[in-house]
């Protein structure tokens, strides 16, 4: 699989959380949630002033843009490309230039290090951390590019799937 980075999606001005919900709904309904991982749009805390009193609200960094995490290959492209609102990736011509490192870190963003695990789907693990911390359960699934597994945790006597990440989980020896 090839590698993810961060694009830039150039939208109409105002339209930024709507084309975010478009995406993330085009992302469900065409099961790319394994090609384009995460949609943001960046926001910042600003004081404003307004009838002599001082409110804390919240701000678009960059109005018209939103940020797409995702494998660029053909489909992801035309499928981004082709939502409603979208008027196309930044970048010379048709196209798009992923964000360097350098350039996420003002957003907040850090590349997060890749954890390498040693475990295969049918392993036991117990959770050290999160909401799940002290669960027992079997690995379902490994999506390496999300830093997942999904476990069956016990849950009212049921087996229920679990998404947790490569860094709460240890393997049960």
């Amino acid at each position: 699989m090839s590698e993810t980075k961060w694009y830039v999606v150039h939208t109409y001005s105002g339209y930024e959380n709507k084309v975010k919900a478009n995406i993330e709904k085009t992302i469900e309904n065409r099961h790319l949630k394994d090609q384009i991982l995460e949609v943001r749009v960046p926001m910042e805390d600003v004081t404003e002033v307004k009838n002599g009193r001082q409110r804390q609200v919240q701000r678009k960094m960059f109005p018209g843009y939103v940020l797409l995490k995702m494998v660029m290959n053909d489909d992801t492209w035309y499928v981004v490309r082709n939502i409603r609102g979208v008027t196309g990736f930044v970048g010379p011509g048709s196209k798009p230039v992923p964000l360097t490192s350098e350039e996420m870190i003002p957003l907040g963003i850090k590349d997060e290090e890749k954890i390498v695990i040693d475990l295969e789907v049918g392993d036991y693990v117990v959770v050290i951390g999160g909401a799940w911390k002290d669960s027992i359960g079997v690995i379902q699934n490994i999506n390496k590019s999300k830093q997942v597994v999904i476990i069956n945790v016990e849950l009212f006597g049921r087996e229920t799937p679990v998404e947790i990440n490569f860094a709460e989980i240890k393997k049960v020896e």
